[in-house]
């Protein structure tokens, strides 16, 4: 079942919000050492004992990461692995094992695994892994809100002001645009200054940073 400490409630979703690091092991003495370890520098933690004890948790929102042991009673790390990316659960995730071989540890790698770490490990080897963990899912964070923001900008242009923003970040000429769309040239400059003020662009260059932004894909 779960063990957690202080502060396993949800809160805003800001740089000063304390990260949260799960757990999923099955030795209670190894979850209970790593929140120790946690606590003492400040992290907040939750510790599950198994992959489904896990999988049945609503977590709260908040930045962080998962310390996840490879061999686990009933579905294994690896397969949870697999199920929260099925889920989109993108929070980055250190393995560690007792049992470490390098096929296991690439296939973890190649799934999306941020460390791999053998038991026993030290201390600092996996504060530092969480520190890397933890700034990666911040900077993903971040930028899924930066894209969540640009797409409700977006949702703002008229159809016509939409089509003219795609011709726009193509590099044609207002003139161009016109003969394009059947339209008049002054419609054209209307339609474009509507644009760069719905989407803050303050360039044309800077309106094709932000529709590049909104045709990339998901950060894993």
């Amino acid at each position: 079942m779960a063990g957690n400490i202080r502060g396993a409630t949800a809160k805003p979703m800001t740089d000063t919000v304390t990260p949260l690091v799960v757990i999923v092991e099955d030795d209670e003495g190894v979850r209970d050492g790593l929140q120790d370890l946690l606590r003492s520098v400040g992290l907040d933690s939750l510790a599950y004992g198994s992959t489904g004890d896990l999988l049945a948790a609503a977590l709260p929102d908040r930045p962080g990461c998962l310390i996840l042991d490879v061999r686990l009673p009933g579905s294994s790390g690896l397969d949870l692995q697999a199920k929260l990316a099925a889920r989109g659960n993108r929070m980055p995730i250190i393995f560690m094992t007792g049992h470490g071989d390098i096929p296991m540890s690439v296939q973890a790698m190649k799934a999306g695994a941020l460390d791999f770490l053998t038991k026993p490990f030290r201390d600092q080897d996996m504060l530092d892994a969480i520190a890397v963990a933890i700034e990666r899912d911040r900077a993903r964070r971040a930028s899924s809100a930066g894209v969540a923001e640009l797409e409700a900008l977006a949702a703002t242009l008229t159809a016509r002001e939409a089509e003219v923003m795609q011709h726009v970040v193509r590099g044609l000429l207002n003139k161009q645009i016109a003969h394009a769309l059947g339209i008049s040239e002054i419609t054209v400059k209307i339609h474009r200054g509507n644009v760069m003020r719905k989407m803050g662009a303050g360039s044309v260059a800077d309106l094709v940073r932000k529709t590049e932004l909104l045709k990339a894909p998901a950060s894993a």
